[in-house]
């Protein structure tokens, strides 16, 4: 199994204003589309972004408004360190709404929002193109199941991890991972809260070598059966994990002239 991060998908009322977000702030490059039967599907990442890199699918559903929920956090994106002041600064002057500034954060990092209201945290790397995605963060309700999922499942390795006083952070990615590849941040909560997932986040997505046999090794393994490669035309397959969250799985060549199996 690859394992590899290949993109997170976002739903978006108003594709062009999220395209011209996108493009005008974060410097992002449509890397493929895709036009269906009431729906339109929109890969952007950075122009110079790394093969292993994690691309942000906007996802478009004619005459529907998407509904954020609270199981999903923020994608994270990356500035040079030293420089997070800067780049916030330029946001700013662009007419990006003021959210959470670097000084709010400790000088650490910052967050914007998007034109739909996902969270956008800005982080301080030496790896990666200028807004590459550095992580997803996604929200759980069991820290052992989740770790347990990612590590038993996927066969990620928690990379890092951070625990204050009321929460903790929990970093995983694919073993011997790019640097410049995208993580999967596990936030807990230690007060037991539930959380709605509501359907403006769709899903991660995760590359594999094979994908009927490292679907049916997920299978044994004990992953959800959500849908199976069959019921996918054999294009692509969904699971969840123990939250509710959707992971796609998909085999394909990033370096394709197109990154659609479909």
């Amino acid at each position: 199994m690859d394992g590899t991060l290949d993109h997170t998908m976002i739903r978006v009322a108003d594709l062009e204003e999220s395209l011209d977000w996108y493009r005008t702030h974060l410097e992002y490059e449509e890397k493929d589309r895709h036009e269906g039967d009431g729906f339109t599907i929109v890969y952007l990442g950075p122009e110079e972004m790394h093969a292993d890199g994690a691309m942000l699918e906007l996802t478009h559903n004619e005459g529907e408004e998407p509904e954020l929920g609270d199981a999903w956090g923020h994608i994270a994106v990356r500035v040079p360190e030293g420089e997070l002041e800067d780049y916030y600064q330029q946001l700013m002057d662009e007419g990006v709404a003021d959210y959470r500034d670097p000084e709010s954060c400790g000088g650490r990092y910052a967050f914007v929002k998007d034109p739909d209201g996902h969270e956008i945290e800005i982080v301080q790397r030496e790896d990666g193109a200028l807004w590459s995605l550095d992580h997803t963060m996604i929200r759980v309700e069991d820290a052992d199941e989740a770790l347990g999922f990612w590590t038993r499942k996927f066969g990620y390795d928690e990379v890092g991890r951070w625990e204050a006083d009321t929460f903790a952070n929990y970093f995983v990615e694919p073993t011997d991972a790019a640097d410049e590849a995208m993580s999967v941040e596990l936030t807990y909560n230690y007060d037991g809260r539930s959380y709605e997932l509501g359907d403006a986040w769709g899903h991660l997505c995760v590359r594999l070598d094979d994908l009927h046999d490292d679907w049916d090794r997920l299978m044994t393994r004990d992953a959800a059966d959500y849908r199976d490669p069959e019921s996918c035309d054999d294009m692509y397959a969904f699971t969840k994990d123990q939250d509710g969250h959707e992971i796609e799985l998909i085999e394909r060549d990033p370096e394709a002239d197109s990154l659609f199996p479909f």
